[in-house]
């Protein structure tokens, strides 16, 4: 990580120090409090921006540090994931977290971003930007482990692109990268609803070693694979779907290929029932530079129902479609995509613990700075897992210290200090500069522009054109 930072890689070091072993900061500035941050405050916002700072290359030479840049963060996150040993694949997750900045009227690019609200009636919506994650999810020993998610990609979704299509970029710099773990090895991509659209799996489709399992709302139609007649053939082109089939409807499904009965246990203790019905070589429709009858796909339905037959949740639909599908059966599937859900653990501790919404700033590229820092701490409390010892709080009476069954990021974010202090960081100690001149006398700063908040065009009505 040292190396990775353009300049101020001290400060750098310091900041992702101070920030995986915060334990009571609630803004930036605060950090500078940390004994892990031996600077005054005033490093913290240079090291942000000076952090993956780019502007002092040439025209030419800053598009390709910006290409190369996120690429050499990957590497250097992924020396820290193991080979995997209980499946033969590595599991990927992404998804978009939003970073509401609805007051920050100087701050460009900002349009209508998804935020879930608690309170019923309220429309989910805020103002700011949102961020696309392409994280990476570790094995489990057991049913209960910690959920940890390791962040590889972060990229902030620009008013002129979708999450789904800045995801999808994200997914293929990580799959064309040869000099990775995962180079011509079986990934799995899991990922909710939104990146079930056409357009995302037509793409992914292309990476001969990924397989995408995504969920699918209950009104989704596709079709079946047609029947072919080799002795009454016809002129013409062949039919390429074969008999609809609506998932809202369950007349129009025919017999399930395969059915599989597992139960899972909750940490409480209460049995759940699983069915899951899987149908082979299935289709949806295409257009005509995306051609979906060439990558069919196998649908599952997952039911989850008690002990006395009642149904738990409404059942979920899942996708599982890429070249290698066929080795991945409908449990596995069903298994990858539940730890799906261990990104958004990751992202509600980002934003409580790390401070990752926290960061006021007026500057786009700061913002991106910042989140790519917090992904960093967010790993060095991954790497510093193994070492890290379970304390408990005074009025915590039911767990035991040094107990490490479950190691989670809040566990090794309280013991963070004394690792850091035992094993020493690269970053030297910090040096006296003397005081600054400051600005000279009658000297004033030209005022920030205001930006309107910029609304994204639905793609299903096409813009009005002026009329003369």
């Amino acid at each position: 990580m040292y190396n990775c930072f353009e300049s101020c890689s001290d400060a750098c070091m310091n900041l992702l120090d101070a920030l995986a072993g915060n334990t009571g900061a609630s803004s930036i500035a605060e950090l500078s409090l940390n004994p892990l941050f031996p600077r005054s405050y005033n490093s913290i916002y240079k090291a942000r921006k000076e952090s993956f700072n780019t502007t002092s290359q040439e025209a030419n030479n800053e598009v390709e540090e910006e290409k190369e840049e996120p690429n050499n963060l990957i590497r250097v996150v992924s020396e820290l994931i193991d080979q995997p040993q209980q499946r033969p694949f590595y599991l990927f997750a992404l998804d978009t977290t939003p970073h509401p900045r609805p007051y920050a009227k100087t701050l460009a690019d900002r349009g209508y971003i998804y935020q879930p609200n608690t309170i019923i009636g309220n429309k989910p919506i805020n103002i700011g930007h949102s961020y696309s994650i392409l994280s990476i999810l570790p094995e489990k020993e057991t049913g209960n482990a910690a959920p940890w998610s390791i962040p590889i990609s972060g990229e902030r979704v620009s008013l002129d692109k979708s999450g789904v299509e800045v995801g999808g970029e994200q997914i293929s710099s990580v799959m064309c990268d040869s000099s990775l773990l995962w180079d011509e090895k079986l990934c799995i991509l899991v990922a909710d609803s939104a990146y079930s659209q056409r357009s995302f799996l037509f793409e992914q489709s292309k990476h001969k070693n990924l397989v995408v399992i995504a969920r699918v709302r209950s009104n989704r139609i596709f079709y079946q694979s047609p029947i072919i007649d080799e002795s009454n053939k016809k002129r013409g082109c062949p039919k390429k779907y074969g008999e609809r089939f609506n998932l809202a409807e369950v007349e129009t499904w025919h017999e399930p290929d395969e059915t599989t009965l597992t139960q899972q246990t909750t940490r409480k203790g209460r049995i759940l029932n699983i069915t899951l019905l899987a149908w082979h070589q299935m289709l949806m429709r295409g257009t005509k530079d995306q051609k979906m009858y060439r990558h069919p796909f196998t649908l599952v339905r997952v039911h989850v129902t008690d002990d006395i037959g009642n149904s738990v949740w409404k059942p979920m639909w899942l996708v599982v479609i890429g070249d290698q599908r066929e080795e991945i059966s409908p449990l596995v599937a069903y298994q990858s995509f539940r730890q799906r859900f261990d990104i958004e653990h990751m992202f509600r501790f980002s934003k409580q613990r790390l401070l990752m919404t926290q960061f006021q700033t007026p500057d786009v590229e700061h913002e991106e700075n910042w989140i790519r820092l917090v992904m960093l701490s967010y790993v060095q409390l991954w790497a510093a897992k193994e070492l890290a010892t379970h304390l408990p709080r005074p009025w915590e009476r039911s767990k035991e210290q040094n107990n490490d069954k479950i190691v989670t990021p809040s566990v090794v974010q309280r013991d963070f200090h004394r690792i850091i202090s035992e094993i020493g960081t690269p970053a030297r100690s910090p040096k006296t500069r003397g005081n600054s001149i400051g600005r000279v006398q009658g000297q004033t700063k030209t005022p920030r522009t205001k930006h309107p908040v910029v609304k994204k065009p639905s793609k299903s009505t096409p813009n009005k054109q002026n009329t003369a």
